[in-house]
């Protein structure tokens, strides 16, 4: 009987808990919202409460690493990003509605990466943790980048090269096989068995031919570069003009449009989507090819700093080749992406980037 009379009250007391409860005022969907903004608010000052503490740490923390840079170029970053944290959410929140909802999305992000180097700068020039020969302090890469500026760009205005002449005739290439094969039954019947045994070969596979073949190097990473290219551009190319609409092509014929009207006019606008996606899905590629093209013998280039500073053991310049790679390969994807919202208007901010 006992046991009874306690289950008893125990349920006489969650259920006066629930009444009580249940007589606050639940909180609006305003309220909540108010709540979010004013955490948004707050959230806009974390990458310069970021950047505070990575200066105070560079500052005032003892420096055990054995390099001494004759330039504090992180000590210049910190600060070029301390005032533009200080300035951008004032500006932003007081006078752009828009661009202040961007900043508070992207300030988490902004202030884990100030944090990140804050503790990547710590295990190496203050503490020396980590090996110095692989992990250089972020000092020394810096220093690469702004002492060797002139040759660094040198060897990009080189990759940069090879990169766009390998990647026209792979694009051109590409598009020419894919609408010829999305078009044509006849010449699917003959290039749709190449493209499927040859395709899928990664290019770098090439190597060992494209050097006895081609009289240059130069024109054997042109081939490779291309190589890389045309496979997806052909596939999605074909693919989308396959998946164009019957009735496109029977309403153009029926008003007395020409076969090549219909190919160029009808046909490819509608499956620029498609042929958009295998032109991003080339330049990944290519970007893959360049690297391991420029290794084959072709001098200077980006790829070919890398792999010549490694060979020194100049860690510091490897990582700034890579910082550099990352930096313009993503500039040409932006561009890219540029370039298919103002083409494909009607479906701009589809694929975002």
């Amino acid at each position: 009987m006992a046991n009874w009379k306690n289950r008893l009250l125990l349920l006489a007391g969650v259920a006066n808990v629930n009444v009580a409860y249940a007589d606050q005022a639940e909180p609006t969907p305003v309220a909540i919202r108010k709540r979010f903004e004013h955490l948004g608010r707050n959230i806009v000052w974390l990458p310069l409460a970021a950047v505070i503490a990575a200066l105070l740490i560079h500052l005032l923390a003892p420096t055990r690493s054995t390099f001494e840079p004759l330039h504090p170029y992180f000590l210049y970053v910190l600060s070029i990003s301390a005032i533009i944290t200080l300035v951008l959410p004032l500006h932003s929140l007081r006078k752009h509605e828009q661009a202040g909802i961007g900043y508070r999305h992207r300030s988490l992000f902004l202030a884990a990466v100030i944090t990140l180097l804050n503790v990547l700068n710590y295990l190496t020039l203050k503490t020396d943790v980590l090996p110095a020969l692989y992990f250089p302090p972020l000092d020394k890469i810096l220093a690469v980048i702004v002492e060797d500026a002139g040759f660094l760009l040198k060897c990009i205005g080189h990759s940069a090269k090879l990169l766009f002449t390998g990647f026209f005739f792979g694009a051109v290439a590409g598009l020419a096989t894919g609408i010829s094969v999305g078009f044509s039954r006849k010449w699917a019947y003959w290039i749709n068995p190449l493209i499927k045994a040859l395709g899928p070969i990664p290019a770098t596979a090439w190597t060992p031919i494209v050097l006895i073949v081609f009289p240059t190097s130069y024109t054997a990473s042109v081939f490779m570069i291309a190589f890389a290219v045309w496979f997806p551009t052909t596939v999605m190319t074909s693919s989308g003009v396959s998946n164009v609409q019957n009735s496109y092509f029977e309403v153009s014929s029926t008003l007395g449009a020409s076969t090549r009207y219909q190919i160029f006019r009808v046909g490819v606008p509608a499956a620029m989507p498609s042929m958009f996606i295998g032109i991003f899905n080339g330049a990944c590629a290519s970007f893959i090819a360049l690297m391991t093209a420029e290794m084959l013998g072709v001098k200077y280039g980006i790829g070919w700093y890398i792999n010549w500073q490694k060979e020194m053991l100049s860690y510091a310049n490897v990582y700034a080749g890579l910082l550099l790679i990352a930096v313009s390969f993503s500039l040409l994807i932006t561009l890219l992406f540029r370039v298919r919202d103002r083409v494909l208007l009607w479906q701009k901010g589809v694929i975002k980037w």
